[in-house]
């Protein structure tokens, strides 16, 4: 996969936050060689988030997220447009502060640090318009830098900066590279149904086959039908089997109980760094009253199928475990609601489309909240009665 097709919940997102003027856009701008975003003298220019998906040598694949001001006072739209300047945090792995370095350190970048640090991200602040003052400051804080998006003065430092906090980030996690060894066999289900993208696998489909390039094991990559005939065939059984999640019952079926079993979505959830948390969240299925508030939120926007998984198959499986009739609200791509009174349990997708920090962020909103937080793969396979066996494989 280039660089130019890695998807944008695998890329490091940058997010630029600041007052209005501050020069949020031109640094964008200075540090892309591209014109990302608008820039105007005008304050308020920017009005919701502009993002951009490029390569930013020495961090690589990057989503670089240029957000309105933060002091935005407009009395029609000002308050929203904050509200989505700080939605965005949920998703920014680096925060850049961009300020004025002719204006002081006032209450708007200091509710940001205060934000940036709750929410634990790692951030630096830009010195904006430095070609303004008559002399640069003798010393900086460490996790600031002297910029100026008119002259370039220091935006090859910032760079650098970004690269050397990337690289302090959270260990390398994998979706299952680190489960297999060199010339192991991993088999693949994925249904062909007119619910699969025509012409090409989906996201997690993708990424795991190219986990298993890079360990070099094999990868065989069968329809549901096909499993019997494929492991008949094998001289030496696989060392796993994963299956789309809406399958588990034809796979479970096929697959001898001495071979692993598990799905797309519960890997996603481990890769995610919410499969614990899943696990338990499901188990409030059986407990809920008939008629309880359920919210099934999608992590992507796509066009629904008369068989879709979301709304039609998990629905079903749900409602043939409890023998209840649940009360379901759905919510898709990046929207996700903050207030969850109400709700009795959370049933996300994979997130495959959603960043590993905007996931967990949805999860501690739920859990803070008390509401049991779970996902597809792992709610099927509990539909499916077996649960237990799908996790036991990849622990």
């Amino acid at each position: 996969m280039s660089l130019e097709q890695v998807p944008a919940s695998e890329r490091i997102h940058i997010g630029f936050f600041g007052a209005r003027n501050a020069g949020k856009s031109s640094l964008v701008n200075a540090l892309t060689g591209q014109e990302v975003s608008i820039v105007s003298p005008v304050a308020g220019t920017t009005t919701d988030a502009v993002g951009k998906s490029m390569e930013l040598l020495p961090l690589g694949a990057v989503y670089l997220t240029d957000t309105a001001g933060f002091d935005d006072d407009d009395a029609s739209l000002g308050a929203q447009r904050i509200e989505r300047t700080r939605r965005e945090l949920y998703r920014t792995d680096i925060a850049v502060l961009v300020t004025d370095a002719a204006k002081p350190f006032g209450e708007t970048e200091q509710t940001l640090c205060r934000l940036f640090e709750a929410e634990r991200i790692p951030y630096l602040i830009a010195l904006n318009k430095c070609d303004t003052l008559p002399a640069l400051p003798a010393e900086l804080p460490e996790h600031t830098v002297a910029v100026s998006a008119q002259t370039g003065l220091g935006i090859e430092k910032l760079k650098n900066r970004l690269g050397a906090l990337a690289e302090q980030g959270e260990p390398e996690r994998f979706i299952l590279r680190d489960l297999v060894s060199a010339g192991e066999t991993v088999v693949l289900v994925c249904p062909i149904d007119e619910s699969a993208p025509k012409g090409r696998l989906i996201l997690p489909q993708q990424q795991t086959l190219r986990e298993l390039l890079d360990a070099h094991a094999n990868a065989v990559v069968v329809q549901p039908q096909e499993i019997p005939g494929v492991l008949a065939a094998l001289k030496v059984p696989p060392r796993l089997v994963v299956t789309d999640s809406q399958a588990f019952a034809e796979a479970a079926e096929a697959v001898p109980e001495t071979v692993p079993l598990t799905s797309f979505s519960i890997l996603m959830a481990r890769y995610k760094g919410f499969l614990e948390t899943a696990v338990q969240g499901v188990q409030a299925l059986k407990s809920l009253p008939d008629g309880a508030r359920v919210l099934i939120a999608e992590g992507c926007t796509h066009h629904r199928q008369c068989n879709d998984i979301g709304t039609v198959k998990l629905p079903r499986a749900i409602q043939k475990l409890t023998g209840k009739a649940f009360d379901l609200h759905y919510c898709s791509g990046g929207s996700f609601p903050e207030d969850l009174t109400g709700y009795a349990l959370v049933i996300h997708c994979g997130g495959c489309m959603r960043t590993e920090r905007e996931l967990r962020w949805r999860m501690r909103t739920a859990l803070s909240q008390g509401v049991p937080f779970t996902n597809y793969g792992v709610t099927l396979a509990a539909c499916t009665g077996i649960l237990e066996r799908a996790i036991a494989g990849i622990g």
